[in-house]
C-alpha cells in the first residue's frame, strides 16, 4: 500500500520576494509550511545576499520547474568601485584595491560589449560541480577551482543610476546561466578598476515579475488568517511561452492515462504556427487547466507530464 504523503495537495505558484539573507531552500521550507504543501521547490536558485523574484512551486507545480528554469531573467544590481573581493559581492575578502573609479561614460560605453551571446567564465563562488563537488565548497576550503569559459545571452544591459563616483546601478535582461558577479568582475577588468556587486535584485523571472511578488511577512500574515490561498498563481503561469491546445474531455482523460491522443490537420497548423524553433512542446488543456505536457508528432500529442488537478 502506497504511503500518503504529508500535508495537503496544494499546487500553484507563489512570487515571492525573497528577503536579504536567506538562502532559496529555506525560503522554499517557510512557504510550504505556510501552505502545509505536500511538495514544494525552487526555479532558478537566489543567494542568500540577493533579494527579489524568486518563484516557488507547490504539488503540481513543480513538474513546470523546468521550463521556469529555462526562461530568461532580469536583475538589478549596484557595483561599488574601489575594492575586488574573492566572492565579487560586498561579503568577501578584500583580494584588490583601487582609486580608479570609471565614469557614467566609460561605463556606457563598454556595456555594449556585454550585449548579445558572449563567453562568461563562472565565479569560483558558484554552485557549478567540478568533479562532483560545488566549486564554492571547493574554494571555501582552499583548494585551487578552474572553471571553464561557457555561452551566455545578455539580451540588454543599460545604467539605471549613478548616485556618486564610487557607486554604479546597472539593469540587465539575460538568458539562463549568467552570473551578474562575472558581469561585475570583466567590466570592471575592462575598465582597469576594483569592483563588487553591493546590492543585487532579481526583477523577473520569465512571466513573474515584482508586480505579483508577495513577501513572507504578507503570506505568513493571509496564513493566519486562512486566506494563503489568495497569493496562489496557477501552475500554468510557468508555461507562458509553451503553444496552448484545448482538448475534449474524451482526449483529455486519454491523455491522463498516459495515452497518445491524434490531432486533426487544422490543430496542427494552428500548433505548428506557435511553436518555437526546435519545440515539439505543447500544453494540453481542458476545462481551463493544463492537463498534460505534450510532444507533438507526426500529427499525435504524447503526454510527457501528465497533472492531477
Amino acid at each position: 500500500m502506497a504511503r500518503r504523503r504529508k500535508g495537503d495537495p496544494v499546487s500553484g505558484w507563489i512570487c515571492l520576494d525573497k528577503p536579504y539573507d536567506l538562502t532559496s531552500t529555506h525560503a522554499v521550507s517557510r512557504v510550504r509550511r505556510i501552505f502545509n504543501a505536500q511538495k514544494a521547490g525552487h526555479a532558478g536558485t537566489l543567494d542568500p545576499l540577493a533579494t527579489g523574484i524568486l518563484p516557488i512551486a507547490l504539488g503540481e507545480a513543480t513538474k513546470t520547474v523546468p521550463f521556469l528554469v529555462d526562461a530568461d531573467k532580469a536583475y538589478r544590481f549596484t557595483i561599488a568601485w574601489g575594492r575586488t573581493t574573492a566572492t565579487h559581492d560586498r561579503e568577501g575578502e578584500t583580494l584588490t584595491a583601487s582609486d580608479v573609479r570609471p565614469t557614467l561614460a566609460q561605463v556606457e560605453a563598454a556595456l555594449p560589449s556585454f550585449v548579445g551571446e558572449i563567453m562568461q567564465t563562472p565565479p569560483i563562488f558558484s554552485a557549478i560541480k567540478v568533479d562532483g563537488e560545488r566549486a564554492y565548497d571547493l574554494a571555501r576550503a582552499g583548494q585551487p577551482v578552474e572553471l571553464k569559459a561557457r555561452p551566455v545571452t545578455i539580451h540588454s544591459a543599460r545604467v539605471a543610476d549613478a548616485p556618486d563616483a564610487d557607486h554604479i546601478t546597472l539593469e540587465i535582461e539575460c538568458g539562463k546561466g549568467t552570473y551578474v558577479r562575472a558581469v561585475v568582475r570583466d567590466l570592471a577588468e575592462m575598465l582597469g578598476a576594483c569592483g563588487h556587486v553591493a546590492d543585487l535584485r532579481r526583477t523577473r523571472v520569465g512571466g513573474f515579475t515584482e508586480a505579483s511578488a508577495v513577501t513572507l511577512e504578507m503570506l505568513e500574515d493571509l496564513g493566519h488568517k486562512v486566506r494563503q490561498s489568495e497569493a496562489l498563481l496557477p501552475v500554468e503561469t510557468a508555461l507562458d511561452d509553451i503553444p496552448e491546445l484545448a482538448v475534449t474531455d474524451e482526449d483529455a482523460f486519454r491523455l491522463k492515462q498516459g495515452r497518445p491522443i491524434v490531432l486533426v490537420p487544422r490543430q496542427v497548423e494552428a500548433v505548428k504556427a506557435r511553436l518555437k524553433p526546435g519545440s515539439r512542446i505543447v500544453s494540453a488543456t481542458s476545462g481551463g487547466s493544463v492537463v498534460a505536457l505534450c510532444e507533438m508528432r507526426a500529427g499525435r500529442l504524447e503526454p510527457s507530464r501528465v497533472f492531477n488537478l
